[in-house]
């Protein structure tokens, strides 16, 4: 009965570390998308900036956009696409994949 109860306290552990991870991931992709990407992109994400307007900006909630993969947003991030620029070394890989996964919770 002992292992049991340890086995469900360690998952609980893992469990708790998981999702406090994820939001650390997540408030340090707000960090990163309001210094390189709300400029364009909105606070939002909708693109309804002056920059976002000019440069067309896409609306990361819009459908088209949401069903891309986080293979294809990388490689937009790092390479650039149309008038955004490339983020290659400029950010980290770590900060890529953090600042997806708050755009992504931009269009929850």
């Amino acid at each position: 009965m002992k292992k049991v109860w340890s086995v469900v306290a360690v998952a609980a552990m893992l469990c708790l570390v998981s999702s406090t991870t994820r939001a650390q991931d997540v408030a340090n992709g707000e960090k990163v998308y309001k210094a390189k990407c709300a400029s364009c992109h909105g606070p939002d994400g909708k693109g309804d900036t002056a920059a976002g307007k000019a440069t067309k900006a896409r609306d990361l909630c819009s459908a088209d956009v949401k069903a891309e993969t986080d293979a294809a947003w990388t490689d937009i991030i790092i390479k650039g696409k149309n008038k955004m620029p490339s983020y290659d070394k400029k950010i980290t890989d770590a900060e890529v994949k953090d600042v997806i996964k708050y755009m992504r919770s931009l269009c929850k």
